[in-house]
């Protein structure tokens, strides 16, 4: 009878006491913890100078020796060491608060050593947490799901800044391990929940700041208080020190990449976002605080010309981070929904016109919005999803969008000024096709387990396998044999070949224990293969040069003084001009054979090679002495007779093919008039066939796409019509009267205001 398992919270130990008797105790107990001192945490020095590089080395690698040990100690150590150890936090806590950022890897000195060294204390950081958010490690190792939210609530070793911190650090690379992490955090004490309630104002609080310092004032709802009397002091974008504004920019990068990072590794936070305005008061910054910032940026005077590129790069970085913020927002708390087909659809569909109508007055942001997520496409899924929307709201807010651009001064991409056209059908008919898969599974199958949170894709659906370089490979191994060290690298890049060299769905797979049918079927420790060692290309490379006086490969001494670049050096172009050298050798070789010939008398019946005058020895070639040429040549008659004479086919007149006569026994032939018929013109037919396949293929490389067939007709009455038959209805409906006979009063109106029709 097997024994039951215990979880760690429950466990009992014993150890021996201070006198030598042994006593029992908790296994979480303050007294197991080992003494041990974790360093905080330095950023990489920015100057790069050799002594500040020496002590960053030093620093971090005492840094990763004791996160290498912490991740060996078994479950029990670990959690106590982790509880009870406060120098461990304060490690954690400082390299999440000065770890550099995305942006700012690019300001770091190039050291290959500091680099290496970065990596490997960000990785063993993020294995660290990886654990902590875990509270079954295997069936043996665990904790009360309920004691674990309590854990780490109560001894604060996550909370929302350590979660918004870890995303920003993490996520990249990490998202889908760092969405299971934080959902099993919020699962299992949701009290989480409320504190990030009480967080969100003072995010917003965030961009009320920044406005403040640019001497800016949010109006209308956005505003959170009355406007202070002496608000029309303060410093503008424009007047404050260069300092300050690099600061508030510094600011607002991070603040927006942080807060991006967060909602789209976690999207079930964009609730409490959005209960709060959070929209609103986001597009309400947007049209006021950054053009004031653009402006600064781009009309102060900078000392340093780098500084002010990197400041523009960061600005249009946190603008477009609003921007999709926004649509994250608008997805998860009202499209998400709609695609769903749960119930309620036509309040999400309401919900989401009446932001999109909010939209109107902020141009700017309205336009930066369209630009990266065309609102033409969310409106033909809401036609599409629910059938009962206003066409003249849609038309109206349709109409606002192309009003935003012209404000701005902006013209909208090709692209979009199709899809907002006749391509808006096509756009709407696609996400209708999706919304009907996603409503009905095909075959009544459907995903389950860590296949439906991590979008896997299916076998047969993956397409082409994009291959990966050397070094990213050897990445991918080592993440995996870092978590999975027993496995053997072979077994490891079958898994990545099968799943399409994603590293986090073979680690959640093999975990899992959910790999596909061929995998199971090999042994988990298969070393590599050995790859073959390639011959020498020296020794079997064959070139007409080898062996001569230039050949580096095969010599090891060259005479250098016969190579140069270019003109040699202490020679003018004129001298290299008048220089007749050439042209007085070539004189005196003929010369030398004038004086010979004059010399030499040649007898008749002499040779010249008894004189010596010919030097060229070559052996005469006699191989056709013999025959005689020209003997058997027929001439003019017989030529004739042999070959009639024919009339070209461009001399001929007429389609009426000439006849040959080629004797008194010899039938007539008529020629093929369709064959050789006069080809000056060529065929339309032909001509018009060749310029729809070069358009198609023009079509084809420009990425256009081609415009499907109408069909109005449809099945019989009846039997029901598909969806390409309604839109095409409809679009002919919404058209008919541009052409045809359908416009006979708007075309007799436009000649009458011409004054071509006397009225």
């Amino acid at each position: 009878m097997a024994c039951a398992r215990v979880p760690l919270d429950e466990q009992q130990v014993t150890e021996p006491g201070p006198l030598g008797k042994e006593h029992t105790l908790p296994a979480l107990h303050p007294a197991r913890k080992e003494e041990r001192c974790f360093v905080p945490y330095k950023s990489p020095p920015e100057d790069g100078s050799p002594a500040e590089v020496e002590e960053f080395l030093e620093h971090a690698k005492f840094i990763t020796e004791d996160l290498e040990w912490l991740l060996t100690l078994p479950h029990d150590k670990f959690w106590c060491q982790v509880v009870f150890d406060e120098s461990l936090q304060r490690c954690l806590d400082s390299y999440l608060h000065h770890a550099p950022r995305g942006l700012d890897l690019a300001t770091l000195p190039s050291s290959p050593a500091v680099a290496d060294m970065q990596r490997s204390v960000h990785r063993l950081v993020f294995l660290t947490f990886l654990r902590m958010a875990t509270h079954k490690e295997s069936k043996d190792n665990f904790i009360t799901p309920a004691v674990f939210g309590e854990i780490i609530y109560e001894n604060f070793l996550f909370d929302i800044p350590k979660i918004l911190d870890l995303c920003v650090l993490f996520g990249k690379g990490n998202s889908q391990l760092l969405q299971k992490m934080i959902e099993n955090i919020f699962t299992q004490q949701p009290s989480y929940y409320s504190d990030l309630d009480e967080t969100v104002p003072t995010v917003l609080q965030v961009f009320d700041t920044i406005v403040d310092k640019c001497g800016l004032h949010c109006e209308g709802a956005a505003a959170m208080e009355p406007m202070k009397l002496n608000a029309h002091k303060q410093p503008t974008a424009m007047t404050m020190s260069q300092q300050e504004l690099v600061d508030l920019i510094l600011y607002l990068c991070d603040s927006t990449t942080t807060i991006h990072a967060f909602l789209d590794i976690f999207p079930a936070a964009c609730s409490s976002f959005h209960s709060h305005c959070f929209l609103s008061r986001l597009t309400s910054f947007y049209e006021t605080a950054v053009p004031d910032l653009e402006k600064a940026v781009k009309k102060r005077n900078f000392d340093d010309k780098g500084l002010q590129e990197d400041l523009w790069k960061r600005l249009s970085h946190s603008c477009r981070k609003i921007v999709e913020m926004a649509h994250l927002l608008l997805h998860h708390t009202c499209l998400q929904p709609i695609l769903e087909g749960g119930e309620n659809l036509q309040t999400f569909a309401e919900e989401l016109l009446q932001h999109f109508s909010s939209f109107l007055p902020e141009k700017r942001f309205l336009s930066d919005y369209d630009e990266q997520f065309p609102i033409a496409d969310d409106i033909s899924l809401l036609q599409q999803a629910v059938p009962v929307i206003d066409e003249t709201r849609t038309s109206y807010l349709l109409q606002g969008v192309e009003s935003a651009w012209d404000c701005v001064g902006r013209r909208r991409p090709h692209g979009q000024t199709q899809r907002q056209g006749a391509a808006a059908g096509d756009a709407a008919a696609a996400a209708g096709f999706k919304l009907q898969e996603e409503r009905e599974p095909k075959g009544g199958e459907s995903l389950r387990g860590a296949e439906a949170v991590l979008d896997v894709p299916q076998k047969g659906n993956n397409g082409a396998v994009c291959p990966v370089s050397e070094a990213e490979l050897e990445s991918l191994l080592s993440c995996i044999r870092d978590l999975l060290p027993d496995l053997g690298e072979g077994f490891l890049l079958a898994c990545l070949q099968e799943y399409d060299y994603n590293s986090e769905l073979v680690i959640n797979n093999i975990l899992e224990d959910r790999l596909a049918p061929n995998l199971d079927k090999l042994d988990r420790a298969m070393p590599r293969p050995v790859k073959e060692k390639l011959s020498d290309v020296l020794n079997v490379r064959s070139n007409v040069f080898d062996d001569d006086e230039f050949d580096v490969f095969r010599r090891d001494q060259v005479d250098m003084s016969r190579i140069w670049k270019g003109r040699r050096k202490g020679e003018s172009v004129r001298e290299t001009l008048n220089d007749k050298q050439h042209i007085a050798e070539q004189k005196a070789r003929y010369q030398a054979y004038e004086t010979v010939v004059d010399e030499v008398v040649i007898e008749p019946g002499e040779s010249a090679e008894a004189f010596g005058l010919d030097d060229y020895d070559d052996e005469y070639d006699d191989t056709y002495d013999m025959s005689q040429v020209g003997a058997n040549d027929l001439d003019g008659d017989s030529l004739l007779s042999r070959r009639p004479f024919t009339v070209p086919q461009v001399l001929r007149k007429g389609n009426k093919p000439e006849l040959e006569e080629e004797g008194e026994d010899e039938e007539e032939e008529p020629l093929q008039n369709n064959v050789n018929r006069d080809q000056f013109v060529q065929d339309p037919a032909l001509l018009r066939e060749r310029a729809e396949a070069r358009r198609a293929a023009m079509q084809q490389r420009k990425g256009f796409r081609p415009e499907r067939p109408a069909n109005v007709v449809g099945q019989p009455k009846g039997q029901g019509q598909t969806l390409e038959t309604y839109l095409d209805r409809r679009k002919k409906e919404a058209n008919k009267s541009r052409g045809a006979n359908h416009n006979r009063r708007n075309m007799a109106d436009r000649k009458r205001n011409k004054g071509m029709i006397p009225s």
